[in-house]
């Protein structure tokens, strides 16, 4: 497996940027350094079987991406592999003169202008749904379906465990049976000497269904009792994507988050408000400004000083700009992959001639 080391030691590497916050001008004290690049194989093995169509270290700060799948990025309008594409010149660390085959002019395309804008609202919902988790936080352990059950009686639900309780029964002496044509509605018997001749409710204690027991004819019904099965399915896989989150979150990116009370992810609404206005920008100047000419109001949206709603009017403002520039605009409908495909051959051809 070839490592980021192969690339530099063996002079692989067609182009490299610092890409990110110190791209954007919106770095801080204790920004990373993200750099992205791009690279091609040796011959014998983008001829062979091994095809590598990225490499990075283990943080992922530092990606590169093989020629042939950078290209592919550029065909889908990424916005990220025509950032880079478009990277300052300060930004630039190392630049194969066979990169000028790619001029971005050539490459403006009103796709581009609705991925910028897709990746804009991806990063909103981002922000909502750390806004949820923050304000709907899974704490302890997960809840069992019994949470979820409900004994039906007097035209009105009670929560099965309060239920017994009240009644002084225990779940492990009763006997469920399936009533035909009620989904998730189900018979309850009670075995009243507590010989353990039913199944009880559950088997187990994190049983995902029901327990159902044999009921001699005649018994007698004690209740009916509906399982919100629904429900229990939506809290577990809640529960599970909370968890997990919870695992990989960046801890000093929620303690922020937490710190200034807003309860929505601010560096992912700032991030919001630049690439509206990278897509505006695109369509006033025909240029992909990295490097925000307006840093301390974007620090503003990340340190918090605005509420969620406040900067979702924001962003309909700069959509609104947005709406009336892409009518206007001279800008091909689609991305020119013929172009792209042509400047590929011949960076190839020039490389393994």
């Amino acid at each position: 497996m070839m490592t980021i080391k192969d690339l530099h030691d063996q002079n692989l590497i067609l182009f490299k940027a610092i890409t990110g916050s110190r791209a954007y001008g919106l770095d801080t004290v204790a920004s990373d350094t993200d750099i992205k690049g791009v690279f091609y194989l040796p011959k014998n093995v983008f001829y062979g079987l091994s095809y590598i169509a990225q490499i990075n270290n283990d943080s992922h700060d530092e990606v590169y991406y093989e020629l042939g799948r950078f290209v592919e990025l550029l065909s889908k309008n990424n916005p990220g592999a025509m950032e880079l594409l478009a990277s300052a010149s300060a930004s630039i660390l190392i630049n194969h003169p066979l990169m000028a085959n790619f001029q971005f002019k050539k490459l403006l395309n009103m796709g581009l202008i609705d991925s910028f804008v897709q990746y804009a609202m991806q990063q909103v919902k981002k922000a909502k749904g750390l806004n949820k988790k923050i304000n709907n936080p899974h704490v302890g352990a997960r809840k069992s379906l019994l949470d979820f059950a409900y004994i039906m009686s007097s035209g009105k639900s009670y929560p099965v465990e309060s239920w017994l309780q009240d009644h002084k029964l225990k779940s492990h002496f009763c006997g469920l049976i399936k009533l035909n044509h009620c989904k998730n509605v189900f018979a309850l018997y009670y075995d009243k000497n507590e010989q353990g001749l039913y199944r009880g409710i559950m088997a187990k204690a994190d049983s995902h269904e029901v327990a159902l027991s044999s009921i001699e004819k005649g018994e007698e019904t004690l209740a009916l009792l509906f399982v919100n099965h629904e429900a229990y399915s939506s809290y577990c896989k809640d529960f599970k994507a909370y968890k997990e989150w919870e695992k990989k979150r960046n801890v000093m990116r929620y303690a922020g988050t937490v710190a200034h009370g807003q309860g929505y992810d601010a560096k992912n609404m700032m991030h919001t408000i630049r690439l509206m206005e990278v897509a505006r920008d695109l369509l006033l100047k025909g240029e992909l400004i990295l490097k925000r000419p307006n840093r301390e109001a974007l620090l503003e949206i990340k340190s918090g000083r605005w509420t969620y709603d406040e900067l979702c009017r924001k962003v309909e403002v700069i959509q609104c700009e947005i709406d009336e520039l892409y009518f206007e605009s001279s800008f091909p409908k689609s991305m020119d992959t013929t172009y792209l495909e042509k400047s590929l051959l011949q960076i190839r051809e020039s490389l393994y001639q």
